[in-house]
């Protein structure tokens, strides 16, 4: 679904923002028929509240749009998005004084707010379209709603026509896109290839595992990003309930996520080197199922004892991070909905990420905050170490004890990647269990934006 601001050189309505402190002056500004009108609408700059202005004749001549007070605004992001849903068809330019950061943040909110996922029931988009704010770079906005409209898509659509061969058709696409290159290890050669534990989670499944390798850009940094793409989590022989399973098409969302930030990448032409791997399988029960206590030899040359198949994530990533660590990439990211501890943490709405590299961090926090796009710090906690570690192998897969998941699913990934100097994990959700505004409930991308912010800072581009 294409997000596009309207044509600059058209005509186009004003939408006045109105914060509460401004209220009075707003209205003083209108000639009389409209403030009477705002007046009798009942019109008090509320956060969010929307009050079409009609000309003498009738028609619409432009609106008022409530900023609220400073305290309701910190309280959430993208606030514009619901005057898109709310003012009538046509063009609207904003009026009113915005900071650049605001103006970026108002017009994507706007962009976002078009997203529909029409594949099995037509939607309607909103019918207002917004001209990009001056000093606004439209294509950039238009490049990073194009990307995440891409992981959006990807992540709703349910498994049965999701599963690793439609991811690496999605996967492929993307490339042709941008005139990237791709291969891709599947099946049996999975096991030739020096890719044993991607085989050993998805071999299960009908439909055949495999790793998705995009290679994009000839000169720069190279950045290489790894997304966890399990594609349906039953849990293995760990079954999962009905109520662990009932949202597991979206344990694929740190490829989607990947993919969508490649996308954002690719299309504004970043002078970089980018790879993306992407483990692609489905965790599923039958006779040759991975077994809780098998140990597995991962591409590392490190040993993994499965005490919960339901932990599978960590299996796949590891391998495609060693992968990735053998290159030793300028920077190599991990992405992937890979523990409800995470959200017990920091709910849906804030993804942890993980990195040793303090230049990193800040860069990723600052960016973060900037954009809108939350993220928050957590450790690398190394005397947890020794939960990880099970005695019979090098490593245990599912420790024990119901504290720290997160941290110590990190720190397993981590065991990964030892070549690379800078490593950052991220543990994303992927999902809006409720609507806002730009973000319908459903799919939803998180931490790409902020990635893509902090680039020029963290490759000094």
């Amino acid at each position: 679904m294409p997000l596009h601001f309207a044509d600059p050189a058209g005509p186009s309505l004003p939408l006045t923002l109105v914060p509460e402190a401004g209220l009075v002056e707003a209205l003083a500004r209108l000639p009389d028929a409209a403030r009477r009108w705002a007046e009798a609408q009942g019109f008090a700059a509320k956060l969010g509240q929307c009050c079409v202005l009609p000309d003498a004749a009738g028609a619409v001549q432009g609106a008022l749009f409530g900023l609220g007070t400073p305290a309701a605004r910190a309280r959430g992001r993208f606030h514009l998005a619901t005057a898109a849903e709310a003012l009538p068809a046509g063009a609207w330019h904003l009026d009113g004084a915005l900071a650049l950061q605001e103006a970026e943040e108002a017009a994507l909110g706007w962009l976002l707010s078009g997203y529909r996922f029409g594949r099995y029931k037509a939607a309607t988009p909103p019918k207002a379209t917004l001209k990009c704010p001056a000093g606004v770079n439209a294509a950039r906005l238009e490049a990073i709603a194009a990307g995440e409209a891409l992981t959006r898509d990807l992540i709703n659509t349910p498994a049965s026509d999701m599963g690793p061969d439609e991811l690496e058709a999605a996967f492929t696409a993307l490339a042709a896109r941008h005139g990237a290159s791709t291969s891709v290890v599947a099946g049996e050669a999975l096991l030739t290839g020096g890719l044993p534990m991607i085989h050993a989670v998805g071999r299960a499944s009908p439909r055949a595992p495999r790793l998705l390798d995009l290679r994009w850009g000839n000169a720069g940094p190279r950045l290489t990003l790894v997304g966890k793409g399990v594609c349906f989590d039953t849990g293995g022989l760990d079954l999962k309930p009905a109520a662990g399973m009932g949202l597991m098409k979206k344990d694929m969302g740190g490829a989607a996520t990947v993919m969508g930030l490649a996308e954002m990448i690719m299309a504004l032409g970043l002078p970089i080197r980018l790879r993306v791997l992407v483990p692609a399988v489905e965790n599923a029960v039958s006779g040759n199922a991975f077994r809780p206590q098998d140990i597995l030899t991962s591409r590392k040359g490190l040993t993994v004892e499965v005490n919960n198949t339901d932990a599978e994530g960590r299996l796949v990533l590891a391998d495609a991070l060693a992968l990735a660590d053998e290159e030793t990439p300028d920077l190599l990211l991990c992405m992937a909905t890979l523990t409800g501890a995470a959200r017990v943490a920091l709910g849906p709405d804030v993804p942890p990420f993980y990195t040793d590299d303090e230049p990193l961090a800040a860069a990723l926090a600052t960016a973060a905050a900037r954009v809108a796009d939350p993220l928050w710090r957590m450790p690398f906690w190394t005397p947890y170490e020794g939960q990880i570690e099970p005695g019979i192998a090098d490593l245990d897969n599912a420790p024990s004890g119901g504290m720290a998941g997160s941290v110590t699913a990190a720190l397993f990934l981590r065991r990964f990647v030892t070549a690379t100097p800078r490593f950052a994990h991220f543990d994303i959700y992927g999902w809006q269990p409720v609507a806002a505004p730009a973000r319908p409930k459903g799919a939803v991308g998180q931490g790409a934006r902020a990635i893509l912010d902090a680039l020029p800072e963290v490759f000094g581009l």
